[in-house]
């Protein structure tokens, strides 16, 4: 019995599979508001009517293919080893993970951004937009606790971490778009000098001439306790 369960809960994933990967497709070409029940199913070589037998919408559908996404976001930033004694290269390793994730998959990208939703998360329930929100700041919290371990406050941390996030996903969707080529700007580059910059600007001093480092947002960046 138990494995015919099994058997059984195996065809389901596969299909349940085929359909994601189905409606990828679909909204890839036609939007959250352009596709249809009808036509993903079409795409996945299903009636309608099955399509309703692992879904109740297609908003349903999007929501668990951004699920998805942001799970393998979180795998490949957690993928990236932790240096306790240097946060500074975590810091830019993390950052680089996640850069790089989007970079290399640019309908991860639109899901998680809602682009192919028109911008608002329309047709998700509060509680699940909640969630997969939760599970993005989860992937890129390493960054936050990076700049904690640098000497930010946690005000602070949040808010250079909220730059860098804006400011790779700016180079991003230029590079997606096709826009960055009008300024002759590599995407990747340009986010790695930020990236410098921000570890230059959150690094403790050393010195006891210059104790502590202005921050972007106003603040000051003290020496962390491994550096005094």
């Amino acid at each position: 019995m138990h494995a015919k369960l099994q058997r059984r809960q195996t065809l389901t994933d596969a299909r349940r599979a085929l359909v994601l990967d189905a409606a990828r497709t679909v909204f890839a070409e036609a939007g959250i508001e352009g596709a249809s029940i009808r036509e993903i199913a079409k795409k996945a070589g299903y009636t309608p009517g099955a399509i309703y037998s692992y879904f109740d919408s297609k908003e349903a559908i999007y929501a668990a293919l951004l699920d998805e996404s942001l799970l393998r976001l979180q795998a490949a930033v957690a993928e990236v080893a932790v240096s306790e004694r240097r946060p500074d290269q975590t810091l830019a390793a993390k950052a680089q993970a996640w850069f790089d994730f989007y970079a290399a998959n640019p309908r991860d990208l639109d899901l998680g951004f809602y682009l192919v939703h028109g911008m608002r998360p329309r047709g998700l329930t509060h509680a699940l937009d909640h969630e997969l929100n939760d599970r993005l700041y989860d992937a890129l919290r390493p960054c936050e606790e990076a700049l904690l371990a640098l000497g930010l406050d946690a005000d602070l941390a949040q808010q250079e971490n909220t730059a860098l996030f804006a400011h790779g996903v700016g180079l991003l969707l230029m590079q997606h778009t096709g826009r960055i080529r009008m300024f002759r700007q590599s995407a990747d580059a340009l986010f790695r000098t930020y990236l410098a910059q921000l570890v230059q600007r959150s690094s403790p001093v050393a010195t006891a001439d210059d104790p502590a480092k202005p921050a972007l947002f106003g603040g000051t960046v003290q020496p962390s306790s491994t550096d005094t």
